[in-house]
């Protein structure tokens, strides 16, 4: 089992900024690598970006340029640096680890006022 915790959401203004954080703790050894999801209402969760063990970063194509995911081995946590947020960014936001199973982290909240 892997357990991960995000932190960092919050409201606000268009074209600000917020960083999310995710630890992850518990069978850490079987992580591959770790995502970020998102999910706004009334549509379905999408990959934001992934990095992998060996540091392999993707993106969405609608954050490239804009978010930044990295990851800090001695804390077990991963970062998404978001800039220049815009409203249709608002969704919560979910970190996942993957590997041989995926766990889910309980979502935070993200809100861009126009």
């Amino acid at each position: 089992q892997v357990q991960l915790v995000e932190s960092g959401g919050g409201l606000v203004q268009a074209g600000g900024s917020l960083r999310l954080s995710c630890a992850a703790s518990g069978s850490i050894y079987n992580i591959n690598g770790m995502a970020w999801h998102r999910q706004a209402p009334g549509r379905q969760r999408e990959l934001v970006a992934a990095i992998t063990s060996g540091g392999i970063k993707n993106y969405v194509d609608s954050v490239k340029g804009r978010f930044t995911i990295s990851r800090d081995s001695a804390k077990n946590t991963v970062y998404l640096q978001m800039n220049s947020l815009k409203p249709e960014d608002t969704a919560v936001y979910y970190c996942k680890s993957f590997g041989p199973y995926e766990f889910w982290g309980q979502g935070t909240q993200v809100t861009v006022s126009s």
